[in-house]
């Protein structure tokens, strides 16, 4: 039986869990049965064709209890090569992800990371899910994504989840805070471990940060799919440190590099009820 942090079940919020998934990057490097890394060449995955995403030790590695993922600026531009088009930038950055190697539908999923505690525009980290089957119920957001935790540096000392699917908009519940898809008020200290975790069941999805609710989603989607649509399928995860777009667009000579989110692990859980 798996065990997660020496753990093969957890009691939280009245719920007996059972490890599914455990990732304590305590080695010299991620386990390449559990992660791969996600690289612009292959994926057409950017930030903004700012950051190109690459598989270099500069910008992934494993040492000291934690798996760092950087944003940095190289030596000079040069071309990263996109399957959606080429582009030139200097600047390169850290993902991997569990796709092909894990994903599984409801749960406790729980990441315990350190953000960069950058206080300007420019940084963004993010901890999420998404579809094994990419398009199952359609197109983005028609088959759904769970963001755990994302953070902009624009924003520091706070944490935004985001449940995106097609919901209902005639479906607004203020009793059940049904369709409430994210929340601007969860507080985390930027210097430091925060523990991440979304509590995903066939009918809600639910955020806490140390142990903390922020966020619970009794979702609804609109026709023609129906609940526990498009929430009912197996999601791999995702583990992004990258450059910001937008609002928190990256400022080059202003937002501080290299930029570092460290994950000390990541565990998964499914209910045995």
């Amino acid at each position: 039986m798996t065990s997660c942090g020496g753990q093969q079940t957890l009691v939280a919020d009245g719920t007996t869990w059972v490890c599914t998934f455990d990732s304590e990057f305590t080695g010299t490097s991620f386990d390449t049965s559990q992660w791969v890394p996600v690289e612009t060449a292959t994926s057409g995955y950017t930030s903004g064709l700012v950051a190109c995403f690459v598989n270099s030790p500069n910008n992934i590695s494993v040492g000291n209890g934690y798996l760092s993922l950087t944003a940095r600026k190289e030596a000079a531009p040069f071309t990263c090569h996109d399957p959606y088009g080429n582009f030139t930038t200097q600047y390169t950055s850290g993902y991997i992800t569990s796709f092909g190697k894990f994903a599984q539908a409801y749960g406790r999923f729980e990441v315990k990371a350190k953000v960069p505690a950058a206080t300007v525009a420019g940084l963004q980290s993010s901890l999420w899910l998404f579809p094994q089957d990419m398009t199952k119920y359609g197109a983005w957001p028609a088959s759904g994504e769970i963001d755990i935790a994302e953070t902009y540096s624009e924003f520091p000392g706070l944490a935004v989840p985001y449940v995106h699917y097609n919901f209902d908009p005639l479906d607004v519940n203020p009793l059940t805070n049904r369709n409430t898809v994210t929340a601007y008020n969860c507080i985390i200290n930027p210097n430091q471990f925060n523990d991440y975790v979304v509590e995903w069941t066939p009918s809600t999805i639910t955020m806490i940060y140390n142990g903390k609710t922020c966020l619970v989603d009794h979702w609804n989607p609109s026709s023609p799919e129906t609940q526990p649509e498009p929430f009912n399928q197996p999601f791999f995860i995702n583990l992004t440190q990258a450059l910001g777009i937008g609002t928190n667009n990256f400022i080059p000579g202003v937002t501080p590099l290299p930029a570092t989110t460290e994950i000390q692990y990541v565990r998964v859980w499914t209910s045995t009820t």
